[in-house]
């Protein structure tokens, strides 16, 4: 129990020392005594009033942390280190090789922004409980407009920036914000993407309609204002007061975050306010070994689930300094573009998702551009987003020689559900393993018959109930849909629709979704497992294995490969040696036959590869284009690969 008292506001707060202890890994108390551990983990973070329950389970399986605590995660991530002397210190620095930007704000100059864009919203009658959605590029007034929602007691939905019209406008409709706030437009390496127009037409095709719009001018697209609705941000900015952080329940939602479901209609993933700043406290510090003053790059964007907890909440939480990149792993304006970033600022930790480490091993294979900055500061890099192949892995802790975590988690979760906790002890590295589980994730593995596989036996990756704080309590305004999606397919346990092993050892391996886990005459098989072989190839930048449909088999698998950069080898022979590849290590029952060289593979905007989208398209079923493509075009370049070798069929 902390020793917070009831205040009227944060500024009422009693300061409490952050408790921390170091035990060995894996711990069983997170398991064996939640409770404990997890109120000890929460007086790191300074509360208004003291929980009455840590564990609330009286309405299982919908369980709920810190139940009647209150607190305010604005107020933890900025005031706070502002009060406790650190005004100074850096805590945002936002470099933008698109608009050749660098910016730094210090805790204090970032509180008091953040504190007058609250003043401007609660000008505009936004208050505790209201919905503010967030539909912005990657410019520090994003950051800002989610930390001053927070501040309010209010909740913000950040929709990433560009998406369509008709998405935007479903998010509209289920959120149902009293105030958006957008941005004029976002740049990509060699295009503008104007905002507004399509936030316009959201809005129109909406049946809920915001009571105002603000909107935050870039001078590469300036976008137009409606009367009576749409204000000039600067102007409106100006002319507002710095207000106070609002208490709210630990309970209360902090934010709400669309994940695509399996309906095409999206979820609104909601997080909590208490477990989740704990949860990411505890994290900092134990898995990336990161506290006051150090840095973190995390290359992601603040539209999804990575930047929301690893860009703009959990190193402010710590006292730590973030970055805010708006640029792209290869191409602005080279493939050493992230060793510049980590050189120039002292980089100790970065955060990034494989995909964009196999684009930079595709440009410079060698890593030449490595060999021009000093990453003597650098102690560790963090990937996760999509699975990352031994070889990547191998090749990242090669150029760098630092110690590479690939580590596993969701939009749901909040946080990773296994890591290497580097800021306890670092564990030895299985490549192609995200380690281990981490404070209060029991994951297990299931079979087809819900019975524990054997260890090493492929099934379902599940989580026994409770979740650990952090994870989500719920959907926005859909109870219903989350017992469906999350806990009714396996009663007690959470579905996290990933398929894996758990070995001898407990490292958990995670070889793909569970449907992408293909039926060959009869035998399970990952395409994970698959893609593991392929990438192992010297030639292969990246790739992607998928099943499609056979008269025979049921279903074959499928490989896609892009190759490194400076490969002349005839592709013909590439494909018979990865075809051979797979055969000697999976072995004839894999009935891996067929490969395709491709320029580059279809990705969401996030890194994550549609194999979803490219298995439609080889079956030649309906699809749909996903709302979050990185780039349309690529699909055509897929159906025409498809095409050629038999596939795609109309």
């Amino acid at each position: 129990m902390p020793t917070g008292r009831n205040c009227r506001s944060p500024g009422h707060i009693r300061k409490t020392a952050p408790s921390w202890r170091k035990p060995s890994w894996p711990d069983p108390t997170p398991l064996a005594d939640p409770e404990g551990f997890w109120a000890e983990a929460a007086s790191a973070v300074t509360w208004t009033k003291p929980w009455d329950r840590v564990l609330d389970d009286t309405n299982a399986p919908l369980y709920r942390w810190f139940t009647g605590g209150e607190l305010n995660t604005s107020y933890n991530c900025l005031d706070r280190h502002v009060e406790a002397g650190n005004g100074e210190r850096t805590a945002l620095i936002y470099d933008s090789p698109v608009t050749n930007t660098k910016t730094i704000w210090s805790y204090q100059a970032l509180r008091d922004r953040v504190a007058r864009i609250a003043g401007m919203l609660r000008g505009l009658g936004v208050g505790k409980g209201d919905r503010v959605l967030i539909y912005m590029p990657m410019i520090p007034e994003t950051m800002m407009a989610m930390l001053a929602v927070a501040r309010l007691g209010a909740i913000h939905s950040v929709v990433f920036g560009g998406f369509a019209a008709n998405e935007l406008k479903v998010r509209i409709d289920d959120a149902q914000p009293k105030v958006i706030l957008a941005g004029s437009c976002g740049i990509e390496v060699q295009r503008i993407v104007p905002y507004k127009p399509l936030l316009d037409h959201a809005i129109e095709l909406a049946t809920h309609k915001p009571d105002s719009v603000v909107l935050w001018q870039r001078p590469q697209a300036q976008g137009s204002l409606v009367e009576g609705r749409d204000y000039d941000w600067a102007a409106l900015e100006a002319a507002a007061s710095a207000v106070d952080c609002v208490p709210v329940a630990a309970t209360d939602p902090l934010y709400i975050l669309y994940t695509s479901g399996t309906t095409g209609i999206p979820k609104g993933v909601v997080r909590d306010t208490g477990g989740h700043l704990v949860a990411l406290t505890w994290s900092m510090r134990a898995i990336y070994d990161i506290g006051p003053g150090d840095v973190m790059f995390t290359a992601s964007d603040l539209g999804w689930v990575v930047g929301h907890s690893y860009i703009c909440y959990a190193p402010l939480a710590v006292g730590g300094t973030t970055i805010l990149y708006e640029g792209k792993p290869v191409g602005t304006p080279d493939a050493g573009a992230f060793w510049r970033v980590i050189a120039e600022y002292g980089v100790k930790v970065m955060f990034t998702a494989p995909t964009a480490f196999r684009a930079i091993k595709k440009e410079d294979p060698e890593a030449a551009l490595v060999k021009q900055y000093d990453l003597s500061r650098f102690k560790a890099l963090f990937l996760a987003g999509e699975r990352c192949d031994p070889d990547t892995l191998r090749w990242a802790e090669r150029i760098l020689g630092v110690p590479v975590v690939d580590h596993w988690w969701q939009t749901e979760t909040g946080w990773p559900i296994c890591a290497n906790p580097l800021g306890i002890e670092q564990l030895p590295v299985k490549a192609g393993s995200p380690t281990v589980a981490m404070a209060g994730w029991n994951v297990q593995v299931l079979d087809a018959e819900l019975k524990p596989a054997a260890a090493g036996e492929i099934g379902s990756l599940v989580v026994k109930l409770p979740l650990p704080p952090g994870a989500l309590p719920t959907l926005w305004q859909n109870e219903d849909g989350f017992r469906r999606s999350y806990l009714n397919d396996f009663p007690g346990y959470y579905k996290t629709a990933d398929a894996g092993i758990v070995d001898e050892d407990g490292y958990v391996f995670v070889m793909s979704r569970t449907d992408d886990i293909i039926n060959v005459a009869g035998h399970r098989l990952s395409t994970g497992g698959m893609e593991e072989v392929l990438a192992s190839h010297p030639d292969v930048a990246e790739c992607a294995v998928i099943g499609v449909a056979d008269a025979l088999k049921g279903q074959v698998p499928l490989g896609f490969v892009v190759l490194k950069a400076g490969v002349t080898r005839s592709e013909d022979d590439i494909v018979k040696e990865i075809v051979q590849l797979v055969r000697d290590r999976i072995g004839p029952v894999a009935a891996f036959k067929t490969a395709t060289v491709v320029k580059r593979l279809p990705k969401t905007r996030s890194g994550k590869i549609l194999r979803g989208t490219m298995q439609k398209i080889a079956d030649g079923e309906q699809w749909k284009m996903p709302a979050t493509i990185d780039d349309p075009v690529i699909l055509d370049e897929i159906t025409g690969n498809l095409k050629e070798i038999g596939y795609a069929k109309p």
